[in-house]
């Protein structure tokens, strides 16, 4: 049976295939090009051409995918479009639109990153960085407030992301504990008919329903296969893992690139909570367990994933070019952190297509259930208790020259040293997010001022 005509027998209407490749490819190229902003404004941007626009998707089905993706590890903007091209086109649509997600960064940061290795210590590119470190810390902050607004609207929302701060910030609590624990906590609280864990709405229009082109019926690719998902996840699983494998038997756990291999590939599999979550989770490790990078090159590599289009989990392929730069031996430094970073984004983005491939048709088939909506709403509020964390963590880093280690108790968290302030620091990061609350600046117009601002500083000898 063909494709069109299996579709049909799931009683899919005729104009769900009024889309051609050729027309999704390039929507897909240029939401990949507009993908700039966060996971905030790329599921904005994917709303507004998606559902707005182009009408391909209803809006039930569009937050129903969203709501999946923001349960699974990893950057739900990514899998979302992994997700919608899927819907589509199967699964040439959606490696396309996953694929094409991530390529324009892939590009954008490795070009970076070359600049930054060469000439990172020049007087110049620092102060460009010290610019961006300042406004990336308002736009993390701004992230905390958004998300804060519409997840944190009653007190048992407010009480669990400020129990998953607090886990998180002063005793180190592992991620995926938190993030289970909160699931556990909104599926019970579901079930027993809580309107406190009520689904949240998204940030798009309100009114009804847009119709989608796939209708509201199940497409025979979409509906759940036991045998069809084993097939699935021995391709994906072979695709993310082979590599893997094949780095750590020719060079031994202990070599640098073993160490990115296994280390992504973890990450890959226990970063829950979307992006700024798996930011939190690799800036710790990578800076305080690995020594890959420092906590304020970690500031720097993530504004270059806030200026380039793309996921800002891509900031993963600077940890790995700088890791594999330093510290890979028998390669030229350049070659070694090229396929440092290359790697680090295989095995990142690689389990993406392995969740959405085999778990939608699953997730298809539990639209509308309440207990599922419950798990997400509260999963959504202790992320908000993990961004406050990153913040604070980015602004210890960036406003204070040291911090010092408190440990005991149970407590495990850093502290700032008073008197280590950076002056500048401050002051450009009060300008930036005054721009951003205060004016409502663009994130890219709030970005290049606060690099702007850096160069100028360095020129007056401030910094």
């Amino acid at each position: 049976m063909t494709e069109l005509a299996a579709t049909r027998k799931a009683g899919a209407p005729d104009n769900a295939h009024g889309i051609s490749f050729s027309e999704a490819l390039l929507v897909w190229i240029r939401v990949a090009i507009l993908s700039f902003g966060g996971p905030a404004g790329q599921i904005a941007v994917m709303h507004r051409i998606l559902v707005e626009e182009k009408n391909w998707i209803s809006e039930g089905r569009f937050l129903h995918a969203l709501n999946y993706c923001m349960l699974l590890p990893g950057p739900e903007a990514q899998q979302l479009a992994t997700y919608i091209g899927w819907l589509l086109h199967r699964t040439a649509g959606g490696i396309v639109a996953g694929g094409l997600f991530v390529l324009p960064g892939i590009f954008a940061i490795m070009g970076l990153s070359y600049i930054y290795a060469a000439y990172g210590n020049v007087g110049f590119v620092e102060a460009v960085f010290f610019g961006l470190k300042a406004a990336v810390l308002a736009i993390v902050i701004q992230a905390v407030v958004r998300v804060g607004r519409r997840a944190l609207r009653n007190p048992v929302m407010i009480a669990l992301a400020a129990m998953a701060f607090i886990a998180i910030f002063f005793f180190a609590a592992p991620f995926p504990l938190i993030i289970i624990a909160a699931a556990v906590i909104g599926f019970a609280g579901a079930r027993m008919g809580r309107p406190e864990f009520a689904a949240l709405e998204h940030d798009g229009k309100n009114s009804a329903a847009i119709d989608s082109m796939l209708g509201e019926s199940v497409p025979e690719h979409v509906r759940p296969n036991a045998s069809r998902a084993l097939r699935v996840a021995a391709v994906w699983l072979a695709i993310w893992l082979i590599p893997v494998f094949a780095v750590l038997v020719a060079l031994g756990s202990n070599d640098v690139f073993s160490q990115i291999a296994i280390f992504f590939s973890k990450m890959a599999m226990v970063t829950f909570g979307g992006a700024y979550a798996v930011l939190a989770y690799v800036a710790q490790q990578a800076a305080d367990y690995y020594h890959w990078v420092t906590p304020r090159e970690m500031l720097d590599g993530l504004g270059m994933a806030e200026t380039t289009p793309g996921p800002l989990i891509m900031v993963v392929q600077f940890v790995g070019f700088m890791a594999a730069f330093r510290e890979a031996s028998g390669l030229s430094p350049m070659l070694a952190g090229t396929l440092g970073g290359l790697l680090a984004t295989w095995v990142t983005f690689a389990p993406c297509f392995l969740w959405i491939f085999v778990g939608a048709p699953y997730i298809e088939a539990l639209r509308g259930n309440k207990a599922l909506a419950g798990a997400l709403s509260a999963i959504t509020a202790a992320v908000v208790g993990v961004i406050l964390n990153l913040s604070i963590w980015f602004a210890l880093h960036t406003l204070f020259r040291q911090t010092y280690a408190v440990r005991g108790f149970g407590l495990s968290f850093d502290a700032p040293v008073p008197g280590s302030i950076d002056v500048p620091a401050v002051m450009l990061s009060v300008a930036a997010a005054t721009a951003i609350f205060r004016f409502n600046a663009g994130m890219l117009v709030v970005l290049a001022a606060s690099c702007i601002a850096g160069i100028v500083m360095h020129l007056a000898g401030v910094i």
